[in-house]
């Protein structure tokens, strides 16, 4: 990217934000301190009004803004392409918030940029498939993200699918994030006492009670980052499964870490990732016929003991 481009692109940054580190724009352009500044006494002499202070950031003169610029053809079907996935894998009230802001863009660019995002938006399309979740009820993530934004008490209806139970909850809520086929609310649970990873499509009813909380959380990120790092802790385990039998565990796969496969000719070789061996060996006992263990000697030593443990009782029948 020359100069001037990058010039241009650290005013739209400065523009998307109250405020915008030194060090956030050097990381985004790969570029040093050093031609930050440079850059922005640049934008200063161009008459740009700019406030900025040591360690915390650049920020532009409330009221001021520049009409936005043209979007290159790969931005413009970034946006399109988030809006298809956001009608698909959002619930109603932010896709319909989404379509909004895409009409407002439009409407500022200029006829051949229109043009231009109406050939991409007939070239693009997310299909569901067999493996993506049904849709989320009515404004369920808006809810929650507001929630959020306000730091208010969600009282959520929640059913918990290991016990079968419907509880009650108060939940003190940091964020929401999509993993494996489903949106995760990641919050600090009053029942509980502790912090909690509720399935958003598992939460009967949700509401915001007006009532902010004070305790202080780690941020989203940071609880992804522990949550990877206690994941690096779990089993590893790889079998291999003959096809007819694999094509059958489809959704079952994904409720015991699934990670990845491959193609070994007339079996499927499986990944997983999983926090409990007994509950996992159980589920493997099922089809155990139709597979070998590749790669995890706590299995075995699990399903020996169920077999010995299997032969004692029809010994004892017998």
């Amino acid at each position: 990217m020359n100069r001037i481009d990058r010039i241009s692109a650290i005013l739209i940054q400065l523009q998307s934000r109250r405020v915008v580190k030194a060090v956030d724009i050097a990381s985004r352009f790969n570029i040093s301190l050093r031609t930050v500044y440079r850059d922005i006494k640049t934008l200063e002499e161009a008459g740009v009004p700019l406030m900025g202070e040591a360690g915390v950031g650049y920020a532009l003169v409330d009221g001021y803004r520049l009409p936005p610029v043209m979007f290159t053809p790969e931005e413009a079907a970034a946006f399109v392409t988030a809006e298809k996935f956001m009608e698909k894998l959002t619930d109603a009230s932010i896709g319909d918030h989404y379509r909004s802001a895409m009409y407002k863009i439009r409407a500022i660019l200029k006829s051949a940029d229109k043009d231009m995002l109406e050939d991409i938006d007939q070239n693009i399309e997310v299909v569901k498939g067999r493996s993506q979740r049904a849709s989320l009820k009515s404004d369920i993530l808006q809810t929650l993200i507001n929630c959020i934004a306000k730091k208010e008490l969600a009282a959520i209806t929640y059913f918990a699918h290991h016990s079968q139970q419907v509880t009650q909850r108060t939940v003190e809520p940091i964020g929401v994030f999509y993993m494996e086929g489903y949106w995760h609310l990641i919050g600090f649970c009053h029942m509980r006492n502790d912090y909690r990873d509720f399935r958003v499509d598992r939460i009967r009813s949700l509401a915001c009670t007006g009532k902010t909380f004070v305790n202080r959380h780690p941020t989203l990120k940071e609880y992804i980052a522990q949550m990877v790092r206690e994941r690096n802790e779990v089993n590893a385990v790889v079998i291999r499964v003959e096809k007819d039998t694999a094509k059958r565990l489809i959704e079952q796969k994904y409720y015991w870490g699934f990670v990845s496969e491959q193609d070994k000719g007339d079996y499927v070789e499986m990944t997983f990732l999983t926090e409990c061996i007994d509950y996992f060996s159980r589920w493997y006992f099922m089809f155990a016929d139709k597979a070998e263990i590749v790669d995890c000697p706590e299995l075995a030593e699990k399903l020996r003991n169920y077999v010995e443990a299997l032969n004692c009782k029809v010994g004892t029948l017998a």
